[in-house]
């Protein structure tokens, strides 16, 4: 079913598209939404930092300059697509240069987390936070931001099971939205549904930004935006 879905999928118009794994996770783990991307025709790059163990300085500063550097390279503006702990680094770039980026997708990011408790991934990131940089130099929550300067879609779903979907909500605002879909955090970098939207909302043409509007085959697939 999924790749007879995604065959109807909307085709890209070639533009950079930046994919940052998720927390414990490398480039291997976005192989599937890189390929899907890659044949829907856009020029699609992995973040080549080996598994994500955290806000390292590595990572801190590899990610924007990476940014840059692809926009530079192809000449236009990257959209960064984001999974989980990726999504944080790709608001935190967008905001380092919002000139160079088109769009941000997260998918199971905790982009407004308030407390610890909404993740479960907390164990894993503190055994690494010897590696970290200092907390003063953390990208700091959405929370304490103003608008993020970009477009800007969050993919979440109730049945994470890692991530609390509040922690992942935009408020209302222009340019920004919610997608609810029935995926698990695992799986919502191959779930047809997740790759679909994530195709529709890379097709859109940067001067007219509407709503995600699913199509009605998969109109079950993605349930109410919960409060």
């Amino acid at each position: 079913m999924g790749r007879t879905v995604l065959r109807a999928a909307p085709r890209g118009d070639g533009h950079p598209v930046l994919v940052l794994p998720g927390l414990g996770a490398g480039d291997a783990s976005t192989i599937v939404l890189r390929r899907t991307l890659r044949r829907l025709g856009y020029r699609v790059h992995g973040w080549s930092l080996g598994r994500n163990r955290g806000p390292t300085p590595e990572v801190i500063e590899h990610v924007p300059r990476l940014v840059a550097e692809l926009a530079d390279r192809h000449g236009e503006r990257v959209s960064v697509v984001g999974w989980s702990l990726g999504g944080i680094y790709a608001h935190a770039a967008a905001r380092v240069h919002p000139g160079r980026v088109r769009q941000v997708i997260t998918l199971g990011s905790p982009i407004r987390m308030s407390h610890p408790a909404q993740t479960h991934a907390m164990a894993y990131y503190n055994r690494h936070v010897h590696r970290h940089v200092p907390e003063h130099q953390l990208p700091p929550s959405e929370l304490a931001q103003t608008p993020l300067p970009v477009p800007a879609t969050s993919i979440l779903s109730r049945w994470d099971g890692i991530v609390s979907y509040r922690a992942s909500l935009h408020p209302p605002r222009e340019r920004h939205e919610n997608i609810a879909t029935v995926s698990s955090h695992f799986g919502l970098g191959q779930h047809p549904a997740v790759l679909w939207a994530i195709a529709d909302r890379l097709a859109q043409a940067p001067e007219d930004w509407q709503p995600f509007r699913p199509p009605g085959l998969l109109r079950p697939l993605f349930p109410p935006v919960p409060d």
